[in-house]
């Protein structure tokens, strides 16, 4: 056999060409930039929106008025002069009830700083009185609205001889007042025993036209016991 020779020379192709070269890092660099700052825009507008939140939660459980001076300076973003006008808003905001009645509605109590006539009560409006369509206008409930209304009174008195309790309404159509609801109670006790309490409840349906006055009497408002604000009462509402 024929031995096969190799030469000892190694042949290098001096034409070859050179493997490509890596890309450059600049443009990956670049990607990463413009990444970076849109996931930081939506951090920062995530972020806002949370500020916002917990402003609008904070004014919902907001008690009672808050003086509040905020100084912005020159330079602020949009969240912050968002956020501080915010505040401003909750603080100055008169609290409420919430849901606001359907129809006429209004809901008298007693009150100790009263001066009541000797037949007509008067009722307080310092005891966060319920008053929607209707106003309180000296000793009477006027009616802003007509319709059909459910008129009620409870009062608690003195129980001795006789007690009369009315709810009577005043009117342009009619002269004089007209009685829309009455009780009497009549006792008697012996000299030397403590006078006993009790109460008298009035309440029923009615027409009442716009400007009509509705109001309490009872024989003699010197024995109306003030003992709690709600154990004498006075409304009226729409139904």
């Amino acid at each position: 056999m024929e031995k096969i020779k190799y030469p000892s020379v190694c042949v290098v192709d001096t034409h070859a060409t050179r493997p490509p070269v890596p890309p450059r890092l600049i443009q990956v660099r670049k990607k990463t930039g413009v990444a970076q700052i849109l996931l930081f825009m939506l951090v920062s507008v995530a972020l806002c929106g949370m500020v916002i939140e917990a402003c609008f939660i904070y004014g919902l459980y907001q008690a009672e008025h808050v003086s509040i001076t905020i100084s912005v300076p020159f330079a602020i973003s949009s969240c912050d002069l968002l956020l501080a006008h915010c505040l401003v808003t909750t603080a100055t905001k008169q609290p409420s009830y919430g849901i606001l009645p359907s129809k006429p509605v209004a809901h008298l109590t007693d009150g100790q700083e009263l001066a009541h006539g000797k037949n007509i009560m008067a009722w307080s409006i310092k005891a966060d009185p319920l008053l929607y369509e209707m106003t309180y206008e000296d000793k009477e409930l006027k009616i802003q609205k007509e319709g059909y209304y459910y008129v009620y009174s409870k009062v608690f008195f003195s129980d001795s001889d006789r007690f009369q309790h009315r709810i009577s309404m005043h009117t342009d159509r009619y002269s004089g007042n007209i009685t829309l609801l009455q009780s009497r109670k009549y006792s008697s006790h012996s000299k030397g025993i403590q006078k006993p309490q009790s109460n008298s409840y009035l309440g029923g349906v009615f027409h009442l036209y716009k400007d009509d006055g509705i109001f309490v009497d009872v024989s003699d408002t010197a024995k109306i016991v003030h003992h709690k604000p709600y154990e004498n009462v006075f409304g009226a509402y729409m139904i």
